[in-house]
Parts: structure tokens; C-alpha cells; sequence
């Protein structure tokens, strides 16, 4: 039999370590509205405000600000840059992202521009997620070299975060030989173990030399081996260091750091990796139920619930003291049927298999509130696209059930933009294209296999994608998705805008309308259809969406599958945690962890593992809905046990419904607290910061007993000593550690 043999060419973040080799312009004036003389030199601005250069200027007291504004930042340029550059041709002004144009002055000479203003010739054209690197030559008569100089940037914000943002600071540095390296990492994985190359890519016309380090570090126990070698590498080529074996288990955070240090100039240069680290013990083969202990529907209304249990297979189910209305499958454990009483049905649900059974207690309430716990599962916008069909779909949710994810509670398969008709039939009815033969047929197999079926549509004319939305159809698209036995409606705002902009209301009312319009079409119908709000947190939708009968709302524009865009959606959530509870939830948009992309272009998430870990915790605090977004046929193991950890997934899941409340936020620490419903607590301690740092955790400073009765890593699912007032841990860049705290 032949091996498998894995080879991979990791993304690794670089860095060029400089020391005085690099100015750092973290603050600037500020000034809303538009005058060319903001870019003269000699411009007085000492009477502007101060702000960030890597926070949006909506989140600096400047909230639903759109228009122009400039930003003008001093700096002195050391002419011992020069000195300590091998090359001292060209200067680079690296401008980090800019909402949405953007046009630079150096001491009053233009010398990049990005986009286009709305009153040029263009017209409005906006590059906000763009990284702007600008340069200009040393020897340039504006440069100043010694003395002050001034940096105006004039910058237009069609809507949105606005103005200049990003991971890092705005910064200028001369362009050196060691620019035109690139140091990765090619990691390999085979039957015999694992190993790695340095890969080292000169793209100069000239020749590196230098030292080569590599430190591989266990995180846990400290132990460091280095090796040392020295490098050249010709022009225009390539060298690949000899394999490293790499020896650990798997469950193991090991860090590997690759320095090269430059001969010409001691400049260095640092590529970091850390290999995939799975902490979820793999599951016994006795029974444990998970997924939601509570369920909420509307009385009459068709009843769907799958007993979910992880285990060796084949499993019984039965359920003690069920309702008269309702029927169990033994053998799947889903549970049909229909209650019209209001009220709270308690009963026992029990799993079993040939090496025992557990059982736990689950409610039901029949009442006016459905998504209880937030909702778990696929849509298919991050991975399929436009690309999307019934076939694909179906595969998906076929993947969930073989993978086992539908174990955990992951439930919905919701189909997102492109599944809709060109044009309506005649009488306006909505259909789906050809990729969609049959809605109908497509909601009833996922109801057989205990799935639930969503779509996706827009209360304007047409969606995002340009498919017909729901403007003025509601009432027959309502009818129709439940006809086809529709569980969840994504309600995207897309071109309602032009319809807001016409009728010119712009009170909160007039955000408010569409998904009222909806509302009442949804409520007219025989079937539960959970309403999911996406219109990016437009006039705090927290504190309306409810209101409309929302049981999510999006709170952000979308999210990518970078650190900058996790760290800026997700720990931005912080002020929401009073507006969600049971029923109604903050949704800061779907997982990016696995292979994601659109149709034939997938590509591993370029978050980190240890990213990967913070993502997944936060959502869980934040009681977010939890929808993967990746293609589920191609998921690997380490993403299978993020998603798979029972423990973890409790906290998204517990009845109680609360938001985890950020406690501390101090030099790149995190500590953020959600109370769980048997009294215990949820807590997470997050390193936002680039590099590894120790962490402590005094209980009592959150609200804590000085020494907790217990104390439980929930990713490695394993119990800890509560004997100490204080926690001390060493925590991952951009990681976390998750306990439950009694």
C-alpha cells in the first residue's frame, strides 16, 4: 500500500527586525472635512485631535462619520538609516489599510494615491481592504533627512470603520537587499512522522549572505534546540534547507522560529510557525449526549429536534416522559411531531450503545421564542459562492453526517445567495435556477436525516449577488420557503439601500422597516423559520432586532480569514454582551476555520492553530450562532476537533444564554467571563499580542471566589489544581486558554 505523503508550503508571517531602521507612526492629528492646504508642511494642526493609526476612526469617537477627513503625521527621518542600509536607493511608507480612498503628502508633495474621491472623473471608488505601500527616492528633494517632516493623508469613507487601520501601525524604512528574501517553512507528514525545510527565496539581483538560526521550542516545558548554519544564496534562485525531524505528539504545541541574520548590515529577518496541535481527546465510545438541553417552538408548529450523541455506533435513543404529540425514531433519534399547548415539557433523553448509555435532561418550550441556543451549522457563501448547487449542498450535509459533526448539534445546512430564479414565474412566485430543481425535495431529505434546511434572500430588488430578492414578493416568498420546509432565513439589507436612499427616511424606523415587512410574513406562516438579521450592525441592530422578531442580527461587515479581521469583528464585541440572551443573539458572522475560499479556489484558512483556538473560544463566549463556513468534505482533522469538543461547544450551547462580559484588557490580555447556568463559570484568557506571553489571572479581580472548588481546561478537557488565588499560564500569540470555573 502506498503512504500518504502530505507536503504543504506554510504562509508564514515575516518580519524585518531593524532597530532604529524603521519609524513607527502610531498616532496623528485629525481633522474632518477637506482643505488642500491640510497637505502643506508649514500647516498649523496643533489644534486637531490625536487619534490611533490602527483603529478606524468610527471607533475613536467619530461614530457614523462619512465624508472626508485628513490625517497628518511628524516624523523625524535619522540619517543613520542610510548608514545601516546595504542599498539607499528608495524609501518605503508602508500605510497599513485605508477606509476607503486615499491620496499621501510628503511635506506637501503627493506620492501615492489609492482609489478614487467621488468628484473626480471616476468617480467614487473605494480599496479599503488594500495594504497601501508607497515609495519615494532617498535623494528626493522634499525628504528631509535630520529634521521633521510631515505626512498628510487626505481620505474619503463612503460608509464603514473609516480612515487608516490595520494590525500595525504606519511605518518608513529604506528598501534593503534583505526586502527581496522571503523565508518560509515547508512542512511535511507521512507515515514515519513529520519533518521540516527551511525555504530560503532570493528575488535580488544580488547575492544573500548571511547566518541561518532555527529554534524549535516546546511552549510547554521551555526546552529550546537551535541549530546554526551559514547561508549564501545566488540571485534569482532559491535554497531549501536539509530536513529537520520534527519530534512530538501531536498534541504538543511546538514553535519553530527561523532567524537569518544579514552579513552587509546585521539586519534580520524572522519567520515564525507553529504546526498543528490537536487538543480534543478523541471521544470515548460511551455515550455522551450533546448539543442544546432547551428547544423553543411556536404552538402547532412542526416539530424537528435530533437527539444528538457522540459514541461508538449503532446507538438506541428514548426519551422518557415524551409528549403527547411527539413521536421518536429509536434508531436515528429524531423526534417528530406536534405541540399545541404553550408551556415547558421537561423529559429524559437517553443514548445508548454497547458500552452503555447516558442520559440527560432536555425542555421544551412551547411558546413565542425559537433559537434558544444559538443555532450551529453550514452555509455555503465562504466556500461555494456563486458556484453553489443542489448537488454540492447535498454533499455538504452528507459530510456533516459522516464526519460525525451532527454528533455535536451541528444542525443547519443553509444554502446562501445564487439559488434563486432569473425571473419569477408570473404570478411573482419565487423558484429556484437550474442548479435548484427541487427546494422542496432539497428541505425534505435534510428533514429525514435530522437536518434543518436555510436560505438566504434581500429585502431589496435583488440581493448582493444580483439574485432576486424579496422587495415587495414577501408575503409569497414567505409562503414559499415554507412550503419547501424552510428552518432559517438569512435577510440580507444588499440593495435595499437604493430603496432607503429614495424614500430619504433616516430614522431608526427606516432601518426597521423592511425586516418588520418580513416579520409579519414570517409569523403568518405554519412553520418556525428562525430569522437571521444581515444588514452589519446599521444603526445598532442590537437594540432593535428583537423588536422585529430578529433571533440573530449580524453586528459587522464581513469577516476573512485573517488575524486582523478575527481580532477586529471579534473582540469589538465586548459593549453587545446586555443585548443577547435566549431567542435573540449578536452574530459577528460565520467560522473561518478549514478550507475556504469560492467553488474551484479553496485554500487552507490563513488563520494560525493557535488563531484557530481564540476563534472558535470567543465565538463560544460570545454565544454566537456557529456556522461553518469551509467545505465540510475536505476537512481535516485538526479542524474536525475544533469543532468536535463537546466541553467547548457546551459553553455556545448553555440555556442560560448570557455573553461572555470582557473583564480585563491590559497590555494584550484578555480576560473575558461568561456565567453558565449551573453557576459556574466560562472563562477565557486571550493573548492578542505577536509574541508568547505569561498571563496571570487573579480570580477575585473577576468576580471569582479567591479559590475555586474547580477548575477545567475545557479544549484538553482535563481538571487542574485549585489550590492557588491566582492562575499563571504561558499564553500563544494570538491563543487562548478556556476553563470552566465552579
Amino acid at each position: 500500500m502506498s503512504k500518504l505523503f502530505i507536503c504543504i508550503i506554510c504562509t508564514i508571517f515575516s518580519a524585518v527586525m531593524y532597530a532604529q531602521n524603521e519609524v513607527s507612526l502610531p498616532e496623528a492629528k485629525f481633522q474632518t472635512g477637506n482643505n488642500i492646504r491640510w497637505k502643506d508642511k508649514d500647516f498649523d494642526d496643533r489644534s486637531w485631535a490625536t487619534i490611533k493609526t490602527t483603529i478606524a476612526w468610527e471607533k475613536q469617537n467619530y461614530s457614523d462619520y462619512d465624508g472626508y477627513a485628513w490625517y497628518r503625521l511628524h516624523f523625524v527621518l535619522p540619517s543613520s538609516m542610510k548608514d545601516q542600509s546595504y542599498y539607499k536607493k528608495d524609501l518605503l511608507f508602508a500605510m497599513s489599510k485605508i477606509d476607503d480612498v486615499d491620496e499621501v503628502y510628503l511635506n506637501g508633495q503627493v506620492i501615492g494615491k489609492t482609489g478614487s474621491f467621488p468628484d473626480e472623473k471616476e468617480g467614487y471608488v473605494g480599496r479599503y481592504s488594500i495594504e497601501r505601500y508607497y515609495k519615494v527616492r532617498v535623494d528626493a528633494p522634499f525628504v528631509l533627512w535630520d529634521k521633521e517632516n510631515v505626512l498628510a493623508v487626505k481620505v474619503y469613507d463612503g460608509s464603514g470603520g473609516g480612515g487608516i487601520y490595520g494590525s500595525s501601525a504606519p511605518s518608513v524604512r529604506i528598501i534593503d537587499l534583505i526586502d527581496s528574501l522571503d523565508v518560509s517553512f515547508r512542512f511535511n507528514d507521512n507515515a514515519k512522522g513529520s519533518f521540516y525545510s527551511v525555504v530560503m527565496k532570493n528575488t535580488a539581483a544580488g547575492k544573500q549572505k548571511g547566518v541561518l538560526r532555527i529554534n524549535t521550542e516546546d511552549t510547554e516545558t521551555g526546552e529550546v534546540k537551535t541549530t546554526t548554519e551559514k547561508i549564501q544564496i545566488k540571485p534569482l534562485s532559491e535554497l531549501v534547507t536539509k530536513k529537520i525531524i520534527l519530534s512530538y505528539s501531536g498534541n504538543k504545541r511546538i514553535k519553530i522560529k527561523a532567524t537569518y541574520t544579514d552579513e552587509y548590515t546585521g539586519k534580520n529577518k524572522i519567520s515564525a510557525y507553529v504546526p498543528k496541535y490537536i487538543l480534543t481527546p478523541e471521544a470515548p465510545a460511551m455515550p455522551r449526549i450533546n448539543g442544546a438541553k432547551v428547544f423553543g417552538i411556536r404552538p402547532g408548529s412542526p416539530f424537528l429536534f435530533k437527539i444528538v450523541a457522540s459514541g461508538a455506533s449503532p446507538m438506541q435513543y428514548e426519551v422518557k416522559n415524551l409528549p403527547k404529540g411527539l413521536s421518536l425514531n429509536a434508531k436515528t433519534g429524531i423526534i417528530t411531531g406536534k405541540l399545541d399547548k404553550r408551556g415547558d415539557y421537561k423529559m429524559t433523553c437517553i443514548a445508548s450503545n454497547a458500552k452503555g448509555k447516558n442520559e440527560r435532561e432536555f425542555t421544551v418550550k412551547v411558546g413565542d421564542t425559537q433559537a434558544l441556543t444559538p443555532p450551529m451549522g453550514w452555509n455555503s457563501w465562504n466556500c461555494w459562492g456563486p458556484s453553489v448547487t443542489d448537488a454540492k449542498v447535498r454533499s455538504s450535509a452528507q459530510a456533516m453526517i459522516d464526519k460525525g459533526l451532527i454528533n455535536y448539534g451541528w444542525t443547519y445546512i443553509n444554502v446562501d445567495d445564487f439559488w434563486e430564479s432569473k425571473e419569477r414565474l408570473p404570478d411573482g412566485t419565487i423558484t429556484g435556477n437550474k442548479n435548484f430543481p427541487d427546494l422542496k425535495g432539497l428541505g425534505d431529505w435534510l428533514h429525514a436525516n435530522g437536518l434543518k434546511f436555510g436560505v438566504y434572500s434581500s429585502p431589496g430588488t435583488h440581493t448582493c449577488g444580483g439574485c432576486l430578492g424579496s422587495y415587495q414578493h414577501e408575503a409569497l416568498d414567505a409562503k414559499k420557503y415554507a412550503e419547501w420546509g424552510v428552518d432559517y432565513l438569512k435577510y440580507d439589507w444588499c440593495s435595499y439601500r437604493h430603496v432607503y436612499n429614495e424614500e430619504g427616511d433616516k430614522s431608526i424606523y427606516a432601518y426597521m422597516k423592511p425586516y418588520i415587512t418580513m416579520q409579519k410574513q414570517l409569523l403568518a406562516q405554519p412553520r418556525d423559520i428562525v430569522y437571521s438579521l444581515c444588514q452589519y450592525g446599521m444603526k445598532d441592530v442590537w437594540e432593535w432586532a428583537p423588536a422585529v422578531d430578529g433571533n440573530c442580527w449580524r453586528t459587522t461587515g464581513d469577516i476573512v480569514d485573517t488575524w486582523q479581521s478575527l481580532y477586529n469583528i471579534g473582540f469589538s464585541q465586548a459593549p453587545l454582551y446586555p443585548y443577547a440572551r435566549p431567542g435573540h443573539w449578536n452574530d459577528p458572522d460565520m467560522l473561518i476555520v478549514g478550507m475556504v475560499g469560492w467553488g474551484d479556489h479553496l485554500h487552507p484558512t490563513r488563520l494560525s492553530f493557535d488563531e484557530q483556538y481564540t476563534h472558535i473560544s470567543l465565538w463560544c463566549l460570545l454565544s454566537s450562532p456557529l456556522l461553518i463556513g469551509c467545505d465540510i468534505s475536505q476537512m481535516d482533522d485538526f479542524t474536525l476537533s475544533l469543532l468536535t469538543n463537546s466541553e467547548v461547544i457546551d459553553v455556545n450551547q448553555d440555556p442560560l444564554g448570557k455573553q461572555a462580559q470582557r473583564l480585563v484588557d491590559k497590555s494584550g490580555a484578555q480576560v473575558w467571563v461568561k456565567e453558565l447556568e449551573d453557576g459556574s463559570h466560562a472563562v477565557g484568557v486571550f493573548n492578542v499580542d505577536p509574541i508568547d506571553k505569561e498571563i496571570s489571572v487573579q480570580w477575585s479581580d473577576i468576580g471569582l471566589p479567591a479559590k475555586p472548588k474547580a477548575i477545567r481546561d475545557l479544549w484538553r478537557q482535563q481538571d487542574i489544581s485549585s489550590n492557588h488565588e491566582t492562575l499563571t499560564i504561558k499564553v500563544p500569540s494570538h491563543g487562548c486558554y478556556l476553563y470552566k470555573v465552579k
